[in-house]
């Protein structure tokens, strides 16, 4: 069985635009469960939804509108890193998305940077700093 538990980095398409979200997955058994952050003004949400075999179909639902409901569908890759389908908005508007496995969460900015620290010798030393 599929495992999808963890952090996806994605994208779906409205028209020509692109928005770039991350979501958590939390699967248990077939059910399905978590969040999405949209990089727009729409925010986080929540989706439900199940998995069977490689094809996953949930609900997301925004926080600051839960008057909308967004349905997506999908398939999973053989590698269980890739998930690629459609979303609609109550057969309204339609678009595809697609979401890879990562090991960043956004959210929690752990993104690693490096910077350059003076040496108190003169010189200067490469660090690692983390946002």
């Amino acid at each position: 069985m599929v495992d999808l538990s963890g952090t996806w980095l994605g994208t779906y398409w409205q028209g020509e635009s692109p928005t770039r979200f991350e979501a958590i997955f939390i699967q248990s058994g077939n059910s399905l469960t978590g969040r999405i952050q949209d990089d727009s003004s729409l925010g986080e949400a929540q989706l439900s939804g199940e998995v069977i075999g490689r094809r996953l179909s949930f609900i997301k639902r925004y926080l600051i509108n839960r008057k909308t409901s967004v349905s997506y569908v999908g398939t999973v890759s053989e590698d269980e890193d890739f998930i690629q389908g459609q979303w609609t908005i109550k057969g309204y508007d339609i678009g595809p998305w697609e979401a890879r496995r990562s090991g960043e969460s956004l959210t929690l900015n752990l993104e690693i940077q490096s910077s350059k620290v003076a040496s108190p010798l003169g010189g200067v030393a490469q660090g690692i700093v983390r946002a």
